[in-house]
């Protein structure tokens, strides 16, 4: 996956919430963080996105999804586990077949606004769990 430079996040981020409303490819949350509802997301915006010919699906903490504000989130993936497996590894343990998917997190006005990037569903639907 590619490397992401904090302007083209922060570019990314204004770009995602200037949309007029969530679509079936970009999903925001507060601070919502149950690991189960994570996987649940990845899997269904990695298919949604390949249905919708979009390279690439959003999950972001830290925007209202009915304003698309930014209004920060105590989200911190990193910290985050399942049992005693990293929330990532998890997540990826979880989903078949296996996709890439990246946490990145971005500072913007003065918020922290975590972003999770998805890759479309390829050759057949993600399932989770």
């Amino acid at each position: 996956m590619a490397i992401r430079s904090m302007e083209y996040l922060k570019s990314l981020v204004r770009e995602l919430v200037k949309l007029p409303s969530e679509t079936e490819w970009v999903e925001f949350k507060c601070n919502n963080k149950e690991p189960q509802m994570i996987g649940e997301y990845i899997s269904a915006l990695s298919n949604s996105a390949a249905l919708c010919e979009r390279p690439k699906a959003y999950l972001v903490w830290g925007v209202q999804d009915d304003t698309h504000k930014i209004v920060g989130t105590e989200f911190q993936y990193r910290k985050m586990k399942k049992g005693n497996e990293e929330l990532e590894a998890w997540l990826s343990r979880m989903l078949f077949p296996r996709i890439n998917f990246r946490f990145f997190e971005v500072s913007m006005e003065d918020e922290t606004v975590v972003l999770l990037e998805i890759s479309c569903a390829e050759k057949q639907p993600v399932q989770f769990a």
